[in-house]
C-alpha cells in the first residue's frame, strides 16, 4: 500500500503514530486484531512484527555503532539471538541486502546514501516483520540507486512475505512498487484504490492534481492541474471538504459537510472516494 500527497499533508505523521513514536490524540489503529492507540504494551509486544525504514539513511543511523552492532541491536534486546551469534546474524542479513562482511566492523560516515539505506533496510529485516512502514525510503538518494533500492525491497518483499506501507510524493516510483494506492490530503484520505485505478483514472480532483503534475517528456499545453491558492492549517481546516478551498469543482454542497470515503458506483477494485461529485465526473 502506497500512501501518496503534497509535503506536510500528514504521511509522516500517520507512520510515526502507528508506531507510537508520536502520541495519538484521538482514533484507531489496528494489527492483527490488536489496538495499537490505547495500550503501550501492546505496540511493545507486537514491535517486532512492525518496523520501519526511515527517510533519512543517515540521521537514522546511530553514528557512535558499528553496523554490526546496528543490525542485530533489536534481536539482542528482544532475546531473539544470543550476544556470540551477533556478528553470524549481522553477516547474514547484509547478504540479504547485498554487502559484503567487510561492512561489519564499519561505522555509518564511511558508507555512501544508498548503502545506508541498505543497512536500514537490514536493520528493519533482522526482527522478521509482517509490516514495514518505508518513510520516503528512496527520496534522498540518486536516481540509479533508488532503482537498486526499489528491486531489493521488492524482492525481499517477495522473500519474506513482507508487507509495506510506502510513503511518497513521487508517482512514479509508486507506480512501479505499489498494488494498492491512498491518497492523502490535509489529514484525512480523500481516495483509495489499486494503483492502475488511481493513477490512471483518478476520481477525486486533488489526485488529478497530483498526477498532472509529474513531470513528462510530451505535455501539451493546459494539461497539468495548477491548483489556486494556499494549503490551509491542518491545525484549522476549512469546513465541509477541506480541499473545496482549492478545488476546481467545488460547488456550495462542498462547503456543507465533509464527504465521507465511500465506494465508486461501477467500480470493481474496491475504489473509495470521498468526493460529492466522483460518480459525476
Amino acid at each position: 500500500m502506497a500512501l501518496v500527497g503534497e509535503s506536510g499533508c500528514g504521511k509522516t505523521t500517520l507512520a510515526r503514530t502507528i508506531l507510537r513514536l508520536d502520541p495519538a490524540h484521538s482514533g484507531s489503529a489496528v494489527f492483527d486484531g490488536t489496538e495499537l492507540l490505547d495500550d503501550p504494551r501492546a505496540i511493545r509486544s507486537l514491535r517486532p512484527r512492525l518496523q520501519m525504514i526511515f527517510q533519512d539513511p543517515f540521521s537514522s543511523l546511530n553514528p557512535r555503532m558499528m553496523i554490526v552492532d546496528i543490525v542485530t541491536e533489536g534481536m539482542l534486546q528482544h532475546g531473539m539471538i544470543r550476544r556470540s551469534d551477533r556478528e553470524k546474524e549481522a553477516s547474514r542479513l547484509l547478504g540479504d541486502v547485498g554487502m559484503d562482511d567487510d561492512a561489519l566492523y564499519r561505522y555509518p560516515h564511511e558508507f555512501s546514501g544508498g548503502q545506508r539505506q541498505r543497512i536500514s533496510i537490514a536493520r528493519a529485516l533482522s526482527m522478521h516483520p509482517q509490516l514495514i512502514i518505508c518513510d520516503e525510503p528512496v527520496s534522498a538518494l540518486d536516481v540509479s540507486v533508488q532503482a537498486q533500492v526499489l528491486n531489493l525491497m521488492m524482492d525481499l518483499r517477495d522473500a519474506h512475505g513482507l508487507a509495506y506501507l510506502f510513503i511518497s510524493h513521487d508517482l512514479s516510483v509508486v507506480r512501479y512498487i505499489a498494488n494498492r494506492v491512498a491518497v492523502m490530503y490535509l489529514g484525512r484520505i480523500v481516495e483509495e484504490g489499486t494503483a492502475e485505478e488511481v493513477i490512471d483514472m483518478p476520481r477525486h480532483p486533488y489526485t488529478r492534481a497530483l498526477i498532472s503534475s509529474v513531470p513528462r517528456l510530451r505535455c501539451k499545453r493546459g494539461e497539468q492541474i495548477v491548483l489556486q491558492g494556499d494549503v490551509p492549517s491542518p491545525a484549522n481546516p476549512p469546513p465541509g471538504c477541506r480541499f473545496h478551498p482549492r478545488c476546481p469543482l467545488a460547488d456550495h454542497r462542498c462547503r456543507q459537510a465533509e464527504p465521507e470515503l465511500e465506494p465508486c458506483a461501477g467500480e470493481a477494485g474496491g475504489r473509495r472516494v470521498a468526493c460529492i461529485r466522483k460518480n459525476e465526473t
